[in-house]
């Protein structure tokens, strides 16, 4: 059980989840009303205004949904990721000015469903990800009961180690890792990058993992086995042999189960962001 209740909040939490489909606020019936209204006030009753101002915003306007009842344990949820995304930012503001270099910190987008993003609509079905175009993190808590259910990885590291993923991608945008995929493409396929990028982003969630423990002692026993577990129940041929029942390596783009255990446990080994060139590694 992750020590987390006493720790700070991130303030870089954006909860959307109150709002309708594509992270979009719903302006069905009394609230279309209600806008009508106003312009036709400072439109100075111009009924051809409301109407134009009507037919625009016909795409927009979607049927009132009833508000989505309070949820005590996903609202406890949004409330963990938000501590362990505050965790992930007091690392890596620490291991950035190691480098000599300022972290800013990525937002993390909770939601239901589908979400708008810089990277087009989001769906919950795949999972959390990250977005290098508007630099957030994006999650449907959702997942969480996936993890726990239909990848037989329960536990708070687990849930910590999925969010402190999606922020190693972050990192490596800011290091400018992304930045470099056309030049690796010359020597790699689309699929090997793929499987270098994600097997070094479990390589840094190691990393916050190392330093959160060092510095404010969140693990308990049996947490790192939860975070091994979690990134053994996600890896490519796991996935595939529960999916269609064998396994086709070329088409990876996450990393096996052991290597995705490899790299996670060897930056909570080290901390060490030398150690973690995936992209120069000859035995992933």
């Amino acid at each position: 059980m992750v020590r987390w209740e006493s720790g700070r909040r991130s303030d870089n939490v954006e909860d959307v989840r109150s709002r309708g489909p594509g992270g979009r606020v719903a302006l069905g019936g009394g609230g279309t009303i209600i806008m009508l209204i106003l312009v036709f006030i400072f439109s100075g009753g111009d009924l051809g205004q409301v109407l134009r101002f009507f037919l625009a915003n016909q795409g927009n306007v979607q049927q009132q949904q009833a508000p989505a009842q309070p949820d005590p344990e996903e609202d406890q949820q949004a409330e963990f990721a938000s501590v362990i995304l505050a965790d992930t930012e007091d690392v890596w503001t620490e291991q950035f000015a190691k480098l000599g270099k300022q972290y800013r910190p990525t937002p993390m987008v909770l939601y239901r469903g589908q979400v708008r993003t810089g990277c087009g609509v989001g769906s919950a079905s795949a999972g959390p990800f990250y977005c290098p175009v508007d630099q957030k993190v994006y999650l449907d808590l959702t997942f969480y009961e996936e993890l726990d259910r239909r990848f037989g990885a329960p536990g708070d590291f687990a849930r910590a180690y999925v969010i402190a993923h999606e922020v190693g991608h972050h990192v490596q945008n800011l290091l400018g890792i992304m930045d470099t995929r056309e030049q690796m493409l010359q020597q790699m396929s689309e699929n090997e990058f793929s499987v270098r990028l994600e097997l070094q982003a479990d390589f840094l969630a190691g990393v916050w993992a190392h330093y959160a423990n060092i510095d404010r002692h969140i693990l308990e026993p049996g947490d790192l086995e939860e975070g091994l577990r979690a990134a053994s129940a996600i890896g490519d041929d796991t996935l595939q042999k529960r999916s269609q029942g064998y396994v086709v390596e070329d088409s990876f783009t996450h990393g096996s189960s052991a290597q995705r255990m490899k790299w996670f446990k060897k930056g909570y080994e080290t901390g060490d962001l030398r150690q973690g060139d995936t992209f120069r590694a000859k035995d992933l």
